[in-house]
């Protein structure tokens, strides 16, 4: 792979999907694309650049998809799925009351662990949330990984990693070597394709969004610009949950720390970018609790 080629597919890959690649990454590009170039019969990653450059748009869709992590399982790094149960459904259950509704949204929700732990969690919930209409939202910017998802089918060494036992009894059926979620499980999450860089205020605003482990591969710019529009879809008391390695501190001031509850963040009432020597007030849009169908 030429120098220049690199440069194509780091271009290419932070303005389609916000990956912003270091200079020293080429063995990673190299060891998700050497496979994709022989599947598609090309000799290597130069041939492949070729190809994309000609207009191959789905062979350039092909890249961004490979190029994505899509590392993720079950209750993952536990601690905010604590928070959720032990406090912030609680919390929520007294303020929606009178609506008893809620609405999540996970994005990059990859193969629907995080999701599925989500819904597990509101399923646990019981009484707390018995007769309430509830809405998770998993979106991601791979079809794949989505179409994983629907399926609701895992393999062993899946539900192994982060799943507790009584759980896996509970909700998920036994095939063979695989284990498929129960319907009631699936059926409580929708799927949709989303990138975060484009406009995503059509969702509707929420109670809850787990945004974890995907804004770090992006670029501070990007990172504040999406929490702003995070930050817009959230209620006024509604809460956002980060990954266990991510913080707004220095990005945003769009979010507040949620009392006592590492990785969660509230809204601002009136959110500032972080910027070097600039502060700039971002203004709240109308806020709304209809949904996108």
């Amino acid at each position: 792979m030429t120098p220049q080629d690199y440069e194509y597919l780091r271009k290419l890959l932070k303005e389609r999907s916000g990956l912003d690649l270091s200079a020293d990454k080429q063995y990673l590009v190299e060891s998700r694309l050497v496979p994709l170039a022989r599947k598609e019969s090309l000799a290597g990653i130069p041939e492949l650049v070729q190809k994309m450059k000609v207009g191959a748009e789905a062979l350039t869709a092909e890249v961004v998809e490979a190029m994505t992590t899509n590392e993720t399982f079950f209750f993952r790094d536990k601690l905010p799925f604590d928070h959720l149960k032990e406090a912030v459904l609680p919390a929520l259950a007294q303020a929606r009351a009178a609506r008893r509704s809620l609405r999540i949204w996970c994005a990059a929700s990859s193969t629907g662990q995080e999701p599925y732990s989500i819904a597990m969690c509101l399923k646990e919930a019981g009484a707390m949330l018995a007769g309430w209409r509830t809405e998770i939202v998993a979106t991601d910017l791979s079809l794949a990984v989505l179409e994983k998802s629907k399926a609701g089918i895992f393999s062993q060494f899946e539900v192994q990693r982060g799943l507790p036992i009584q759980m896996l009894v509970k909700y998920f059926t036994q095939n063979g070597e695989l284990w498929q979620l129960n319907a009631d499980i699936r059926s409580m999450v929708q799927h949709r394709q989303l990138n975060l860089l484009q406009d995503f205020s059509h969702l509707g605003t929420f109670d809850v969004i787990f945004c974890r482990n995907v804004l770090i591969y992006f670029d501070q710019d990007t990172k504040a610009k999406i929490f702003e529009r995070i930050s817009r879809m959230l209620e006024p008391d509604g809460v956002l949950a980060l990954g266990a390695a991510e913080s707004v501190v220095g990005i945003t001031n769009a979010f507040k720390p949620y009392p006592d509850r590492r990785g969660l963040y509230r809204p601002n009432a009136a959110p500032t970018v972080v910027r070097p020597g600039i502060a700039t007030l971002v203004p709240q849009a109308p806020r709304s609790i209809a949904s996108a169908r």
